[in-house]
């Protein structure tokens, strides 16, 4: 059985030598390959991980155009993966390697789908574990998702569970709700998280919201119809007073409330109209998104990697640099060959 593992990396020279040599302890007499994928990284991680690539052939890289983002570059390993079962795991190792082979014992008890749950989460302030058990619970009740709490991107998928998931090409990409929404048979392992071995978090509390509004607004109307909900009772408040204003100018003598008072309420009504019309114009603009199909990202170099046999949805593999392996019918041997030594194809391969 071949393991695969997909690592997003972003600026993690310090992590990556940590990894590796957490992945071979872990994985002793296993068969293994570790794809990572270089999301624009600016220091020395790209060079780490090319210097591996030539030193162990199952070390693979990918390295993207610019930065597109960790959901996309998971998007990415998947679609490269050839292992009978596939991990998606970060590269701080707040996800151990040591959880793998549990995980593969999962796998082979039948579940498509390992989901290690955090029972702790080291490192973290009171304000992001607060705000991520809420988030997960309400997303769960407005999408209808089968989304376990306290579950990120550390997963193990079955090989038809890749498949399905490479059929999902949406532009705004919400990995963990689309890995629920599959419904396969889903297996939870409790572990310890622990603190970043190095390094700072690259999901700063603004990149966090984005993430939060991308896997609400992807699988859920939710905010429209509250946007709605809200803006009915705010024309009720409205209209009860203006009867009241109505009653006290023609049956008493009572001044009717001045400015202060039209001024309050055209803020409110004010501010709802502009909140209505900012979810509607955000639904509207990720829609026109879909519609152009860009490709979700750009491959530049590929190490230990061939070219793929047959065109990727929505991608773009640029041929031409790195270390490539053999093209054979299942895209598993990729030892050896460097770009320029492999027969001549499109100049851009993979397109659709």
């Amino acid at each position: 059985m071949l393991l695969s593992i997909v690592i997003p990396v972003l600026n993690e020279a310090q992590t990556v030598p940590l990894l590796l040599a957490g992945l071979h302890d872990a994985l002793r007499g296993a068969t293994w390959e570790a794809i990572f994928v270089d999301d624009g990284s600016t220091d020395e991680t790209a060079s780490i991980l090319e210097r591996a690539a030539f030193e162990d052939h199952r070390v693979k890289l990918l390295r993207f155009s610019r930065n597109f983002g960790p959901q996309a570059a998971v998007t990415a390993g998947l679609d490269f993966a050839n292992g009978d079962a596939v991990v998606v795991m970060d590269a701080d190792l707040q996800d151990p390697p040591e959880l793998l082979p549990r995980m593969v014992e999962l796998f082979e008890q039948g579940y498509d789908i390992v989901s290690p749950q955090r029972t702790s989460r080291e490192g973290e302030t009171r304000f992001k574990r607060w705000t991520a058990l809420l988030f997960y619970r309400m997303l769960s009740r407005v999408a209808n998702q089968r989304l376990a709490p306290d579950v990120g991107d550390f997963r193990l998928f079955s090989r038809r569970a890749v498949l399905a998931m490479r059929t999902l090409r949406e532009q705004h990409r919400y990995m963990r709700g689309m890995a629920g929404w599959l419904g396969l048979k889903e297996a939870m392992l409790p572990f310890e998280r622990k603190a970043r071995a190095a390094g700072s978090s690259h999901y700063p509390l603004l990149k966090m919201l984005r993430l939060a509004w991308t896997g609400v607004s992807s699988f859920s109307a939710f905010p429209l119809r509250v946007s709605m909900a809200v803006g009915c009772l705010l024309s009720g408040a409205g209209f009860m007073y203006f009867l009241w204003v109505l009653y006290l100018a023609l049956w008493t003598s009572e001044t009717v409330p001045g400015w202060a008072s039209i001024v309050a309420l055209q803020c409110v009504f004010s501010g709802m109209i502009l909140l209505a019309l900012g979810a509607i114009g955000d639904y509207v603009a990720r829609t026109y998104e879909e519609t152009k199909s860009r490709p979700l990202y750009v491959v530049t170099e590929l190490y230990n990697l061939p070219l793929p046999s047959k065109s990727l949805t929505r991608a773009v593999v640029l041929e031409g640099r790195g270390l490539q392996g053999e093209i054979t019918e299942d895209n598993s041997d990729c030892t050896g060959l460097r770009a320029e030594e492999l027969p001549l194809y499109d100049r851009l391969a993979g397109v659709r």
